[in-house]
């Protein structure tokens, strides 16, 4: 099974700011609304509407992850619309939604999500090896490692908007 390797950083400074004080170069921007299907400690099934900001293109995702911190496995694979709203519906959940923004900086890509019902933001950078990752050393304004906090993982915010 594919393996994905990211780490994860608590971002306190807006794109904006970034684009002009530190020269983050924006690529992308997408709108994503995700749902877990299934979850436990160690493994997730989750569904995504992805949405690209500036052309409107949409495409559907669904993902099987298993492991926790840097390193878990990884597959994932586009769906139709239509069997995106089957199982969005059989969910009967509150999407957890954000946008997404692909960036570059000093040569470095990254993704950095803004969450909506949060107002939490946080840059991920992926890795071809636990050894890379281990040796990046990311720069001041990326703020604080959260990769093992799991208060900052998606199906931990994502559990939380159902109690509500």
């Amino acid at each position: 099974m594919p393996l994905e390797i990211e780490r994860k950083f608590l971002l306190e400074h807006s794109v904006p700011k970034l684009v002009e004080e530190e020269g983050l170069s924006v690529r992308s921007e997408v709108r994503i609304e995700q749902t877990y299907l299934a979850l436990d400690d160690s493994q997730e099934i989750r569904v995504r509407r992805i949405a690209d900001v500036e052309t409107g293109e949409v495409t559907y995702t669904h993902t099987f992850k298993k492991g926790n911190g840097m390193t878990r496995e990884e597959v994932e694979y586009g769906i139709s619309e239509k069997i995106y709203e089957q199982l969005f519906r059989a969910a009967r959940a509150v999407p957890l939604t954000k946008n997404r923004i692909t960036a570059e900086w000093n040569g470095l890509t990254f993704e950095i999500d803004r969450y909506d019902q949060l107002g939490l933001t946080v840059v991920e950078v992926e890795f071809d090896s636990e050894e890379e990752a281990n040796r990046f050393q990311p720069p001041e304004w990326f703020g604080r490692d959260i990769g093992d906090e799991k208060q900052y993982g998606n199906k931990t915010i994502w559990k939380k908007l159902q109690e509500h």
